[in-house]
């Protein structure tokens, strides 16, 4: 950052009085620039033994597979956010859904936030964020085809849950790269 959004005066990094971490602070007018984590919240949608996922068509990862969601806006829960996210690539609508993971990752200042949810029907389809939206039965999802680590880590819990009927809430630190177990490159 080099320039205030306020006034659009320069700013510097210092710490702020009072605070304890360094902070984009302008010179003039002294706004303090707090950059915080971003959060994405989404779906994973379930329809009898099969999970809705939709290929991009925006960037990053044009192409590949991935669970309906995005960044959370302002104004709205993360329940709303993933909700929005799941129509808006998918245009299907869930029911019941219950909050599933959380995986925070430091790192690249993201902490995602998955729900679980049932597809009110099987209606969904394309739309300019999704090339294709697809339901998948266990064995044909896409592993080395999949946009994102978290996605394939959610999908991956997911599918030990479903053996077990056990749907605890996941909550991991990510510190590390994630380790494919289906993609070992």
């Amino acid at each position: 950052m080099k320039f205030c959004s306020s006034c659009g005066s320069s700013v510097t990094q210092k710490i702020p009085q009072g605070d304890n971490r360094s902070r984009y602070v302008c010179e003039s007018c002294e706004e303090i620039h707090y950059q915080n984590p971003r959060v994405i919240a989404g779906i994973l949608p379930i329809y009898g033994d099969q999970i809705l996922l939709c290929k991009r068509s925006i960037e990053p990862r044009v192409g590949y597979w991935t669970l309906p969601a995005g960044y959370l806006e302002n104004g709205e829960s993360t329940l709303e956010g993933a909700i929005r996210e799941c129509f808006e690539e998918t245009l299907a609508s869930v029911v019941n859904p219950s909050l599933y993971a959380i995986f925070d990752i430091p790192q690249i200042h993201q902490v995602y936030i998955f729900y679980r949810a049932e597809l009110e029907k099987p209606i969904f389809g394309p739309t300019s964020e999704s090339s294709e939206v697809a339901l998948f039965n266990a064995a044909d999802i896409p592993w080395n085809e999949l946009a994102f680590p978290m996605v394939e880590a959610t999908l991956d819990h997911y599918l030990e849950d479903r053996e077990t009927g056990d749907f605890t809430v996941i909550r991991e630190d990510i510190r590390r790269p994630w380790k494919s177990r289906h993609n070992p490159s």
